[in-house]
């Protein structure tokens, strides 16, 4: 073996960290900052979310192969971790160091954030908790029955994070959250519940009855996020929604939810691992029009459209690097 062949280069570390989904952790945290704020402001707290964000998703999914590892030395030797391009012990390092890097910027998000009614704690804890998940999940859980479940915890505190940047909620002391970003980090949680589901046996031919379970569950994700426009209206009557008649709003969510369900209809009918793969990607792609379709409801279009331009760098870097 040559010296070239094992020194890692940037696209080794880009395959490891899978790139193209980190966009997709940066939606999330969007969605639940506008849902909770109106507005990108105040914008340090704003980017210091997203950076916090964007660590602890991109140490998953490097400790994700750390775990792996000798799984992969069987069945994907070409990646970078079993290639040898990337040590192990450097991998470890870089995971932790994103993850104690990530609460880190939570914790200045709380500290730096002007609003006087925000609990600067919140966004830290919130964080930790998040960064536990991620480690329970990648150590463990993915191993289990409950795998879907643990990866649906990590979207749900991902969100929450997002939102930590909030006003206590009076009503809902005990979580400090009012019933929106529940609402929306839930409906996210059982949508990822399906796609992990869905994706379990993606190297594989895949049973179509499993599969159609799967599906259903996604379905069941977005009909929860569409009840978030009927919450809004209740519990914030003053609240402006752009798509007001809630017509609009089911028309959105449900041309939303035909688009996904083409792909996973087509993987049903031929469940080949090339069919599944390409659903897969194709849902995961759909959490940043979902978090976009939010924020265009509860927000405005210009920031609806900078969460939907998530899907540039995401599709572009998706060409080089693998997202599953």
């Amino acid at each position: 073996m040559n010296a070239s062949s094992t020194t890692p280069r940037l696209l080794d570390y880009l395959r490891l960290f899978r790139i193209p989904n980190v966009f997709t952790a940066i939606a999330d945290i969007a969605m639940g900052f506008l849902l909770v704020r109106g507005s990108p402001d105040p914008g340090i707290a704003f980017f210091l979310l997203a950076g916090a964000s964007a660590l602890i998703y991109t140490a998953g999914m490097v400790l994700n192969d750390v775990f792996d590892i000798d799984i992969d030395r069987r069945e994907r030797p070409e990646r970078p971790l079993p290639a040898g391009r990337i040590s192990l012990p450097s991998a470890r390092f870089i995971g932790i160091g994103m993850l104690a890097g990530g609460v880190l910027l939570a914790g200045l998000a709380g500290v730096f954030c002007p609003v006087e009614e925000v609990l600067a704690w919140r966004p830290a804890a919130v964080a930790l908790v998040l960064a536990s998940a991620v480690l329970l999940y990648d150590a463990w859980l993915k191993r289990t029955p409950l795998g879907p479940v643990g990866m649906a915890a990590c979207r749900f505190l991902n969100v929450l994070l997002g939102a930590s940047i909030a006003a206590p909620a009076t009503d809902w002391w005990l979580a400090y959250y009012g019933p929106a970003p529940l609402i929306a980090g839930g409906g996210l949680g059982i949508y990822i519940i399906g796609v992990t589901w869905f994706a379990r046996s993606e190297a594989e031919t895949s049973h179509r009855l499993s599969l159609a379970l799967a599906t259903l569950v996604m379905v069941a994700g977005i009909i929860t996020l569409g009840l978030l426009h009927n919450t809004l209206e209740r519990i914030e009557p003053e609240r402006t929604l752009l798509l007001a008649k809630q017509g609009g709003w089911v028309l959105l969510m449900t041309l939303l939810t035909l688009v996904i369900l083409r792909r996973c209809l087509l993987a049903i009918a031929n469940p080949s691992p090339q069919k599944v793969q390409f659903a897969v990607k194709n849902c995961i792609l759909s959490i940043i029009t979902l978090d976009a379709a939010i924020v265009l409801d509860t927000s405005d279009v210009y920031c609806a459209i900078g969460v939907l331009a998530l899907l540039v760098p995401t599709l572009v870097t998706g060409r080089w690097v693998y997202s599953t």
